[in-house]
């Protein structure tokens, strides 16, 4: 048991010597000049006035930037404003707004932001099984993602957009049919807008009623989009028609935070053929000849692809 003496107050430490090298101690009133140096110290720049129907500054200068050599479409000037056009789709997840992205008296373009929502609003459904094989490498954070904690939740959402931003940065440069990125900061993903200068986008595959030739073609460009995903090891994760654009004939890959690596995630096989069997019964939907468009010969060719048999 502890005695009076140990609870009674330790005397305060004796001041430390000056040592030669000590700044000196400025005594007494401030001089007008030092109070006015101090206040501009203190008060931060007042931000530049943004010209009339801009939203913000160019974010270029802030985040991750999408592969080089740059596109000479995308308007890399720190100058730049940010205008925003709309909602291009609003999602459970994240919410893609159209963009025009110009330096004043000088060159524009569009861009689809993509944001993804904060902690406080709803996350990815049934994203455990997405999630296995991204582990990130502090303990304390995958730890708090497995047990979905506020943090967690907030780190989930800005893994979502690395991890989508990460794999169209690698199709793009792999040939892949797949929006140009950008950059991304935070939670924002900006990249290449697919449709027409009027802000008018391109139509998903849902939307469309080929006939049976463009229909083959669309087919023959799909096949090949995912075998260029298989053969760099990811399957889309989530492949519908809803999640094609046709752009100018071309079919293009979208919707990409949940792209599996099939080798890395125990469930990467399942994840390919379940994207093959969902594409694939849009496909014969289609056409009306349920011997066409085969899905588990879709699936083979893509595991092959991928090393996975």
């Amino acid at each position: 048991m502890r005695t009076t003496k140990q609870f009674k107050q330790r005397k305060p430490a004796a001041p430390r010597r000056r040592r030669f090298d000590d700044e000196p101690v400025r005594r007494g009133r401030l001089t007008e000049e030092e109070r006015t140096h101090l206040a501009e110290l203190r008060d931060e720049p007042e931000p530049l006035p943004l010209p009339d129907g801009a939203d913000r500054w160019s974010t270029w200068d802030s985040g991750g930037h999408g592969p080089q050599p740059h596109p000479e479409w995308l308007v890399t000037d720190l100058a730049a404003v940010d205008q925003e056009l709309g909602v291009l789709k609003t999602g459970k997840e994240a919410d893609v707004h159209l963009l025009r992205r110009s330096v004043p008296d000088g060159q524009s373009c569009l861009l689809a932001a993509k944001r993804y929502r904060d902690a406080d609003h709803r996350m990815f459904h049934r994203d455990g099984g997405y999630l296995e094989g991204r582990r990130l490498r502090r303990s304390r954070e995958m730890r708090a993602i497995e047990n979905r904690t506020s943090f967690g939740r907030g780190m989930i959402a800005q893994q979502w957009a690395v991890a989508e931003f990460t794999v169209l940065s690698a199709l793009w440069q792999a040939g892949a049919p797949v929006p140009s990125p950008a950059q991304r900061v935070g939670t924002e993903v900006l990249m290449q807008f697919l449709g027409s200068p009027d802000g008018t986008a391109a139509p998903r595959l849902a939307a469309l009623r080929p006939d049976s030739g463009e229909l083959d073609d669309l087919w023959a460009q799909l096949v090949e989009a995912l075998r260029t995903l298989a053969r760099h090891g990811f399957t889309h994760g989530d492949l519908s028609a809803y999640n094609v654009l046709v752009h100018r004939g071309r079919l293009m890959l979208i919707d990409l935070p949940q792209a599996v690596d099939v080798v890395a995630n125990p469930q990467g096989a399942d994840y390919l053929r379940r994207d093959a069997r969902n594409i694939a019964s849009w496909f014969r939907s289609r056409s009306g000849d349920e011997t066409r468009f085969d899905p588990d010969e879709l699936a083979d060719l893509l595991a092959a692809e991928a090393n996975l048999r």
